[in-house]
């Protein structure tokens, strides 16, 4: 007689485990400790075998007797139904641990330790926040096209067009490490050009060749709103064009007094090369300066803590509290530097290895920190003595 709900429900464990029969080879194991598991016998390739349907009550009488019938459907086409779910379960795995987060972190780990803290930081944080919750738990695999746009939209529908484009970039980039790790086998994000708003580049404020003697009046005043430190970080920044993080975590190891050099390590430029920037006449001096107000502390710039350096954001309030909120910033020095230096007639090799930019030769990255020394040097000097001349130390 078939198994009803109302005798699964009442039946009691008894000593030893016992069966209560169901339909075509479908039973139910009562265990001494008051287990109640769905179990169906069966015989493939003259073995008998014992498959495992789930336990009472989370699945239930009905739902035994549907996963019982896809059993013997699968046996009547020739299919071991415990054979088939050991490759489901192991496919199951295989996606788990192949699943789009999995991958991104992987990724990630292989390429972070070439990118500066912030960099990192920022890219972790873009996974994270944007991609993980809707395709992380995802195989890769099986992410396509629309699946990924819509995940982008979501950026884009709060109004930040730049980070989804930026969002994008790095999910091609997963997607592209899957492909040669074997775990997909193609790039959905190259079939979305052209889906996403487009966005204006916009450079960083900066002020014109002509407004730099401007500027540099203003800096050499800015100890009368705010603290001497800052007014010749600003200085330092004009006089080397070096990135604002480059100049805050400065340390006096860094600076070769003797041969006029600081040497910028790769661990914290952008590029993740080697940098050295010749120290004019003028840019020594100011060291000194800096050295006196950093007392014992290791960074050129420390914070109220000298054991930490100053804020990122000190030299760009810096310049808001000037006046010069919206019409220049930390990076705008260089800016002008590479306009200024341009017009003058340096080669732009030498100028853009000053810059540290991108070195796309690989090969010829690994020892160009001093290429170019002797011009840069000149140049570097002829630059402070021509900001001198607009009046720095005035």
């Amino acid at each position: 007689m078939p198994l009803t709900d109302t005798a699964i429900r009442v039946v009691k464990p008894a000593a030893k485990p016992f069966k209560l029969a169901d339909e075509r080879s479908l039973y139910l194991l009562i265990t001494p400790a008051g287990g109640k598991l769905w179990r169906m016998d069966y015989r493939f390739e003259d073995k008998r075998k014992t498959l495992a349907l789930g336990s009472y009550p989370d699945v239930n009488l009905k739902q035994a007797r549907d996963r019982r019938d896809e059993a013997r459907r699968q046996l009547a086409d020739g299919i071991d139904p415990m054979s088939k779910r050991q490759e489901a379960k192991a496919t199951r795995r295989a996606e788990s641990i192949n699943n789009f987060e999995a991958v991104a972190r992987e990724w990630y780990k292989k390429q972070c330790s070439r990118w500066s803290k912030s960099h990192s930081t920022d890219v972790l944080r873009r996974l994270e926040v944007n991609l993980f919750k809707p395709l992380g738990g995802r195989p890769i695999a099986k992410i396509d096209a629309p699946e990924l746009l819509k995940a982008i939209e979501v950026i884009e529908n709060r109004g930040a067009h730049e980070l989804a484009h930026r969002v994008l970039q790095v999910a091609g980039q997963v997607f592209r490490y899957g492909i040669i790790t074997s775990r997909c086998s193609r790039d959905p994000s190259a079939d979305l050009k052209g889906a996403l708003t487009p966005v204006q580049k916009t450079h960083q404020a900066a002020v014109k060749p002509e407004e730099m003697g401007d500027l540099i009046q203003a800096i050499n005043r800015y100890d009368q709103v705010g603290t001497l430190q800052t007014k010749l970080g600003l200085q330092l920044l004009c006089l080397t064009f070096v990135r604002t993080s480059e100049l805050i975590g400065a340390v006096w190891d860094e600076i070769d007094w003797s041969n006029a050099l600081w040497m910028i390590p790769a661990a914290r430029m952008k590029m993740k090369t080697d940098h050295h920037v010749p120290l004019a006449k003028q840019t020594i001096a100011l060291l000194e300066q800096v050295q006196a107000i950093a007392g014992e502390s290791r960074y050129l710039f420390p914070g109220v803590n000298p054991c930490k350096t100053m804020s990122n954001n000190t030299m760009l309030f810096a310049l808001y509290r000037l006046g010069y909120k919206g019409k220049m910033t930390g990076h705008g020095f260089r800016a002008v530097a590479s306009t200024i230096l341009n017009e003058q007639g340096y080669r732009a090799d030498v100028i853009e290895r000053q810059l540290a930019h991108t070195e796309r030769n690989a090969v010829r990255a690994a020892y160009n920190r001093a290429e170019y020394l002797p011009e840069r040097r000149k140049m570097m000097q002829d630059w402070a003595d021509y900001i001198e001349s607009l009046g720095l130390f005035a």
